[in-house]
């Protein structure tokens, strides 16, 4: 134990960043479980859509829907859902799998549909990018 607090003393800087590493990722996992909603890959909304009937929510701008969508899913722009989000859906507690470009935004749709008291609500991790990138059906409209 003598030889750890040595350590420790002649290598300030490398115990303080040790200590940084560690509190960061105790942070981050923290958030991770306590976020409220689940981040899914594009094989898990599949199975979410066909097994459970799950919505699919595009909340990209209208510029960005060039590359295509998801078949069937409900576009509401970010900019706009806050006074949209009640012709989401009646049913509260249906499954809905949130998606962007990239999956960077979806957090705070998933944020703002947590809020007002949906509870079953999934982000598309990687966003219409990764559904691409799996080779999944899109819709070009």
């Amino acid at each position: 134990m003598q030889e750890y607090i040595e350590f420790a003393g002649r290598h300030m800087f490398l115990f303080i960043a040790l200590f940084a590493v560690i509190v960061l990722i105790i942070v981050t996992e923290l958030k991770r479980f306590t976020k409220g909603y689940k981040d899914v890959l594009p094989a898990e909304a599949v199975r979410l859509i066909n097994k459970e009937n799950a919505m699919v929510l595009d909340i990209r701008e209208p510029n960005e829907l060039g590359q295509g969508s998801i078949i069937d899913a409900k576009h509401i722009a970010l900019s706009v859902l806050p006074e949209k989000i009640a012709n989401l859906t009646s049913d509260k507690d249906k499954p809905i799998i949130v998606f962007c470009k990239m999956g960077n935004r979806s957090a705070q749709a998933c944020k703002l549909l947590l809020k007002n008291s949906y509870t079953n609500v999934f982000g598309l991790k990687g966003g219409i990018t990764a559904w691409i990138n799996d080779q999944l059906p899109i819709t070009k409209k």
